[in-house]
């Protein structure tokens, strides 16, 4: 917590984990199909093929939740 910084670099390990944890709650429901693809796009952080940045990531997963929730009020 508090003092501790961790890595954002490549980790295979910790992008695998992620990705299992996706794979394991993807579900029916849209709102574990979010959760999912939010936990993807995090472990894209630590893919060492992938160039991405927590900004990217926060603009990508704001603009799905934005058109979702705009497809979910009708418009």
């Amino acid at each position: 917590m508090a003092g501790e910084t961790e890595s954002l670099g490549p980790d295979e390990e910790r992008m695998e984990t992620l990705r299992d944890i996706a794979d394991d709650i993807r579900g029916e429901s849209s709102e574990s199909r979010l959760v999912a693809a939010m936990l993807y796009r995090v472990s894209d952080l630590f893919d060492p093929n992938e160039e991405t940045t927590p900004r990217d990531i926060f603009v990508n997963m704001r603009t799905i939740i934005r058109t979702k929730d705009a497809g979910g009020k009708g418009k």
